[in-house]
């Protein structure tokens, strides 16, 4: 798999709670669609994962949870 390159600062979830999630990643994603692939930092938490997950989902956006040594980001690719 090649290796992805992001331009932009990744959204980093850690301190943040699930109320806080939507809000956020929608934010972030629909104002920085234009430099896909796009990182979210959500630590190893299966609920922070579905969050962000579902967001995206609802958006349309296609996805990648981590890579082979870390599991605890998502790389959103368009």
């Amino acid at each position: 798999m090649k290796k992805l390159f992001f331009r932009l600062p990744p959204l980093d979830l850690h301190g943040i709670t699930y109320a806080e999630v939507q809000q956020l990643v929608e934010d972030y994603v629909l104002e920085n669609q234009a430099y896909l692939p796009l990182q979210i930092i959500t630590g190893n938490s299966p609920g922070m994962k579905n969050r962000v997950t579902k967001c995206l989902k609802e958006h349309g956006f296609s996805y990648q949870i981590g890579d082979k040594y870390n599991k605890g980001y998502i790389a959103v690719l368009k």
